[in-house]
């Protein structure tokens, strides 16, 4: 069996786009690796911002990423299809 690529999320912990992206991974099995933007402080933030602006320059939630692809917002069907589901 192929190894899953474990997402990483870019999330907020108000957005519902974010909340609707964590539930569709978990109903389908898939871990995922997310951090809670709006939850970080200081340096932390600040780090994490800009490593997102070099993925997405306009910093919109959720930003995720599954390998080399990028999805912008909550899309199950770029999602599934990164996935391989």
């Amino acid at each position: 069996m192929k190894k899953r690529i474990k997402p990483k999320l870019y999330t907020l912990s108000t957005c519902v786009h974010c909340r609707a992206t964590k539930r569709f991974l978990k109903e389908n099995g898939i871990e995922y690796d997310y951090v809670d933007v709006d939850k970080l402080n200081g340096k932390e933030k600040e780090d994490i911002l800009s490593e997102m602006m070099k993925i997405s320059p306009d910093l919109r939630f959720p930003t995720i990423i599954i390998g080399d692809n990028v999805i912008i917002g909550f899309h199950e069907d770029k999602i599934r299809e990164a996935l391989g589901l």
